[in-house]
């Protein structure tokens, strides 16, 4: 006969508290962001080419030229985003878009206005892409713990307001754009053409 008594209780479910739950996707994006970008440090490391061997130096020990140019030349990639091409830039696209979409509009994207304009095609505007990336670069070293106490601080007051005031200046990258999200708008302003390099007769 077997016996139905239980000998230990089933666990109790595990529930997280609602107000507990923005916090919770705020660090999820934070972490899956980090992971992106752990992800890019790595195809960067995986796309250097090996390092040249040292050439020899002449026999008075003075340095050859080829020693001091390769130097010059094997100095560090930038992490900027407008330096990448082809995967690099599309992963760290999509890093910067997570931190813009859970992150950065959550907290900062304030009402929408004709004094404080936004596109939700942001993507497509190459000085935002620009100005939001730097910010995310910065935000990356000022919130790690390295950086301090005061480092989201200096964040906000360095790098934050800054790029508020000329993302969203009413003549900036998204003046084109139309603020009302019940008419969407988006055009991408014109920048002025390289000027013609010519030999003056």
């Amino acid at each position: 006969m077997s016996d139905t008594s239980k000998t230990t209780p089933d666990p109790e479910p595990f529930r997280v508290p609602d107000e507990d739950l923005d916090d919770l996707a705020s660090t999820l994006a934070k972490t899956m962001a980090e992971v992106r970008q752990h992800g890019v440090i790595l195809d960067r490391l995986g796309s250097e080419p090996a390092p040249l061997p040292a050439a020899p130096r002449p026999e008075d020990g003075t340095p050859g030229a080829e020693a001091v140019d390769s130097a010059q030349v094997d100095g560090p990639a930038s992490v900027f985003i407008l330096a990448l091409g082809g995967e690099a830039y599309t992963v760290e696209l999509a890093a910067l878009s997570d931190w813009v979409n859970y992150l950065f509009l959550p907290v900062y994207g304030r009402e929408i206005s004709t004094t404080r304009p936004w596109c939700a095609q942001w993507h497509e505007h190459p000085e935002a892409i620009a100005r939001l990336h730097a910010l995310w670069l910065a935000w990356q070293q000022l919130t790690d713990a390295e950086a301090g106490l005061s480092g989201p601080s200096t964040w906000h007051r360095d790098h934050l307001d800054q790029t508020l005031v000329h993302l969203r200046a009413p003549d900036g990258p998204f003046a084109a754009c139309t603020t009302s999200p019940t008419r969407p708008n988006h055009r991408v302003l014109t920048t002025p053409a390289p000027e013609e390099l010519g030999l003056a007769a």
